[in-house]
């Protein structure tokens, strides 16, 4: 089943390639200014735990393309979903309407969060001592209303 575009949905789009875009601009317009030595790794704590060379700064902005096709592809095809509620003829374009939203703006988020940790590591900073609590909670949160709004749907 093919689910219509919405507004959110185009929403979700642009800013997902903006975000990647701005990243690669980013990288190419700041790349002799970053050092040679960059944070690789951080543990929980957002502290440095693994130096790299700034060549790696490449890995990053290729697995958010990697993802963000992957994440697109993925919800072309709602039917293949183990969606946890019953769907029928009834609720289907609901149903479906919601996962898709439910992953567009899972995509958004771990493309913006992809992109902050590129710019961050770049600039040979430490990331923030929350930032692993504050994206692990938005992460769930978004999953915790999107289920709430599933298991309505039904």
């Amino acid at each position: 089943m093919d689910i219509k575009r919405s507004r959110y949905d185009i929403f979700i789009e642009i800013s997902c390639l903006l975000c990647l875009a701005g990243t690669i601009i980013y990288l190419a317009a700041v790349w002799k200014d970053i050092p040679d030595k960059i944070p690789g790794h951080y543990n929980a704590i957002g502290e440095v735990d693994r130096i790299v060379s700034k060549g790696s700064l490449i890995v990053l902005p290729v697995i958010s393309w990697i993802m963000y096709a992957g994440m697109t592809a993925i919800t072309r095809f709602p039917q293949i979903w183990n969606t946890g509620v019953s769907v029928t003829e009834e609720n289907k374009e609901k149903v479906y309407r919601t996962l898709k939203d439910m992953m567009g703006t899972l995509k958004l988020l771990l493309i913006a969060v992809f992109a902050y940790l590129t710019i961050n590591s770049a600039m040979a900073k430490p990331l923030p001592v929350l930032f692993l609590p504050v994206f692990l909670c938005i992460m769930f949160g978004i999953l915790i209303y999107f289920i709430v709004r599933l298991v309505k749907v039904k």
